[in-house]
């Protein structure tokens, strides 16, 4: 773990399909569904939902006009983990021009962390991923990230390519109270 006053960046990639070490749980009241309408509200609330315990940064400023066009590009899938109807996780890939896909964002929802869903759903995402015509699947995650969010991307097949030292993202509370205003 990073000093209280440094974040540690990892970047991590797959190259070939035959890396992927898959993991499921057995369970039948799991569903994965892509958001198939671009639906910024409902992105918005994964993302506080998932990320705000986190601090993923980057988006804490975003208003509905960011939201938006971020959903609504072409480039962009968005998935979600369900565990009998409710959201439990969620997922972003983006194609990118060198024929890359980034795992943009990927996590859980705090209260189904350690019942095996995040190797589950990490596998989904990857098959997606090369399904999708990737060249290489590639994200990042930071010392910020759950405890194990590094173990399972690793366990998954992910090679770690670079790591940044760099100042730690902001504290926040998750502002599922105080969204922007889509309207």
């Amino acid at each position: 773990m990073a000093a209280a006053d440094t974040k540690i960046t990892t970047y991590l990639e797959m190259t070939d399909p035959g890396q992927l070490q898959s993991k499921r749980v057995e369970r039948n009241d799991l569903e994965i569904r892509q958001i198939e309408q671009p639906a910024p509200e409902f992105s918005w609330f994964l993302h506080q939902a998932v990320g705000a315990a986190h601090r993923w940064g980057g988006r804490e400023t975003w208003g509905a006009r960011e939201w938006k066009v971020h959903v609504g590009r072409p480039e962009l899938e968005t998935w979600v983990l369900y565990v009998r109807g409710a959201p439990a996780g969620y997922c972003e890939l983006e194609r990118h021009a060198d024929g890359g896909v980034r795992i943009n964002t990927f996590g859980l929802i705090a209260r189904h962390i350690g019942q095996g869903l995040g190797s589950h759903f990490l596998t989904a995402m990857v098959e997606r991923a090369w399904a999708m015509g990737a060249s290489r699947v590639f994200l990042n995650t930071c010392s910020h990230d759950h405890d194990h969010a590094l173990d399972n991307y690793t366990a998954r097949g992910f090679k770690i390519i670079r790591t940044e030292e760099g100042p730690p993202n902001v504290p926040r509370e998750c502002a599922l109270f105080s969204r922007p205003n889509f309207g």
